[in-house]
């Protein structure tokens, strides 16, 4: 099923002096490619630098890129990203559907100027339309693959629902290159990487947010939201445990360890975890993934994905990951990942191989796979992440709030 843009959001609201974002699940640029049968082809085409995208300084040379923290970004944040937002720019305001991505720290939306296939299908900045952007005559290059993002800086008033930031700095892309960008769902990205902007303006009361994502597959139910200035205790039960930040560009936090249901332990001594958004699978080191896959009965495809026998998934061992002396521990139906093809269900691993660079512990990745079980807030006044049972029972009652 394809489902529209227009759907994405239907209101944001303040209760409590909170700022309540709905998401939306949407159909991710993989699936996309899966179903029209083109994801074999674009894998070949940009393997194996298809997964080391990296903010970079690009043309004229001396100029900074587009980088507020000391973030690297990469590109399958975007071919797995299914949670979108709304915000706007500008006056009168712009709106733009967007990634909130907090495996990022920057923000970015298409120009008005821009000359690639990929702006045509998006909702593109209109800087001559408003009467508060400022252009800082900077620009900014995104590498990857084959070929670069580019784009100009400039500042520009954001709002998010209620929430207004002023002078907000941000990157209008003037190319984007690639499929992904075409099929994408969302215009942008705006990185969430350590809420630096919004808190030095004390936009919210607490300088924390929080996300409770879905696990519903219809198109219409609510896919979650993002919640600035605190948390929603209906949206989650038991108590909340916090982990201190490592790494404080990124929401980067110590993880102990990850078991296989007894049979194999990664990490032993410990591995760096970063909290992800922005990407729907679980990332590690290409040894660990491999033993993993295997413990976990997946067997790899032509373009480095794992299949699963979907008859097999209620047999499947659990995975534990050890975070700050709590077990956080996820079910086969978490982890592996359901499609249909015409009437033919395909399940996929949710794990995926990567050796990230790190200057410490070997580095993981924990997205939606994860955090789909597990409600996650993020306080950046105590620099800590904590997590929670995710209640999924919650979102009739949150609707009903939402008709009052």
């Amino acid at each position: 099923m394809r489902w529209t843009v227009l759907t994405l959001i239907c209101c944001s609201w303040t209760a409590h002096g909170l700022i309540r974002i709905p998401l939306r699940q949407m159909l991710s640029v993989r699936t996309q490619l899966r179903a029209s049968n083109r994801l074999e082809d674009f894998m070949r085409d940009h393997q194996p630098d298809v997964f080391n995208r990296r903010y970079a300084q690009c043309y004229p040379p001396g100029i900074p890129s587009l980088r507020l923290g000391k973030s690297s970004e990469r590109l399958y944040n975007f071919m797995d990203a299914q949670y979108y937002g709304l915000i706007s720019l500008g006056t009168p305001k712009q709106n733009f559907t967007v990634v909130f991505d907090t495996g990022s720290s920057d923000l970015w939306v298409p120009s008005s100027y821009c000359v690639s296939e990929a702006c045509g299908m998006h909702r593109k900045f209109k800087a001559f339309e408003s009467s508060t952007f400022t252009h800082d005559g900077r620009m900014f290059g995104i590498h990857y693959g084959k070929g670069h993002m580019l784009g100009i800086m400039g500042r520009e008033v954001l709002k998010i629902g209620p929430l207004t930031v002023k002078n907000q700095e941000f990157g209008e892309s003037v190319y984007e290159p690639g499929f992904v960008f075409v099929m994408a769902k969302f215009d942008g990205v705006l990185g969430l990487g350590y809420f630096k902007h919004i808190m030095n303006q004390k936009s919210v009361d607490q300088p924390i947010f929080s996300f409770y994502l879905s696990k519903s597959k219809m198109p219409m139910d609510p896919g979650g939201e993002l919640l600035l200035g605190g948390m929603d205790e209906a949206l989650y039960s038991g108590p909340i445990n916090w982990n201190p930040v490592t790494l404080k560009s990124y929401w980067q936090i110590k993880m102990s360890s990850i078991q296989v249901q007894g049979a194999l332990t990664f990490c032993p001594r410990g591995c760096q975890a970063i909290i992800d958004t922005g990407t729907s699978l679980i990332i590690g080191p290409t040894r660990d993934i491999l033993a993993l896959q295997q413990l976990i009965g997946a067997t790899p495809t032509s373009i480095g994905e794992y299949l699963i026998d979907c008859a097999r998934i209620s047999s499947l061992p659990q995975v534990t990951i050890m975070l700050n002396g709590v077990e956080y521990v996820l079910t086969a139906e978490s982890y592996v990942k359901r499609e249909l093809m015409g009437d033919h269900e395909i399940c996929f691993s949710g794990f995926q191989g990567e050796d990230l660079p790190s200057s410490t512990d070997p580095l993981w990745i924990l997205g939606d796979v994860f955090l789909s079980d597990y409600y996650s807030i993020y306080d950046r006044g105590q620099d800590r992440v904590g997590f929670a049972k995710a209640r999924h029972t919650r979102y009739a009652t949150l609707d009903a709030e939402m008709d009052r």
